[in-house]
């Protein structure tokens, strides 16, 4: 099943200062991979079915795309599966976690991605986890990998994921008081006023002129 998206960064009319606009491509809706996964993959899938046996209802989809492995996990099943993986099957790091918005996907519009690395063995995989933007509460990981602290700081910052559990947060890139999250593909992209606090400019006739 395909779909053709249009344009990019969901700016429509004057507001797209991208350039993308008149872009229109098709963007496959890849369900399930059939195994075999190939390379370490599927040692990553049977060890993990293994070591959880609620494997079957925490996972919804298993994805190979471009090299890579994606384990799509049910939001309220996360922490469990986190911890297995950190400690069963020795995925010791997670790079931290992404934020991506899906305005068209009714119900799962906000997700999380986060890329783990095993150290031990040189593995990796991704892990994916989808919530509504009216309840876009996530647990947070970082009872399991410390790293990812500031990474959901970021993503609640830019795209208003909550992750529950975390230990303080707020936001870390924009003002305290900022509206909005400006990584989502609904906000705005002209047209924004910039208030400056506190900062001041030289007038034109004290720049020095360079040539």
């Amino acid at each position: 099943m395909s779909e053709d998206q249009k344009g990019m960064f969901g700016a429509v009319g004057t507001g797209d200062t991208s350039g993308y606009g008149g872009l229109v491509r098709t963007a496959a809706s890849t369900g399930s991979t059939e195994r075999p996964y190939g390379g370490y993959f599927d040692d990553v899938a049977d060890d993990l079915e293994r070591a959880y046996p609620d494997f079957a209802d925490a996972i919804t989809r298993v994805v190979v795309d471009r090299g890579e492995l994606t384990l799509h996990i049910k939001k309220s099943r996360l922490l469990e599966v986190a911890f297995i993986l950190r400690d069963k099957l020795k995925f010791e790091m997670c790079m931290g976690v992404s934020g991506v918005h899906y305005p068209d996907r009714a119900g799962a519009e906000l997700v999380a991605l986060y890329p783990l690395l095993s150290l031990t063995k040189n593995q990796r995989v991704r892990l994916e986890v989808a919530t509504s933007e009216l309840d876009p509460h996530i647990p947070s990981l970082v009872e399991v990998w410390a790293g990812n602290n500031w990474h959901e700081r970021e993503s609640f910052d830019m795209f208003g994921i909550i992750f529950d559990g975390h230990p303080g947060l707020t936001r870390i890139l924009m003002p305290d008081d900022w509206n909005g999250h400006p990584q989502r593909k609904d906000y705005p992209l002209g047209g924004i006023a910039v208030e400056y606090k506190g900062a001041t400019t030289p007038a034109p006739s004290n720049r020095r002129s360079y040539r």
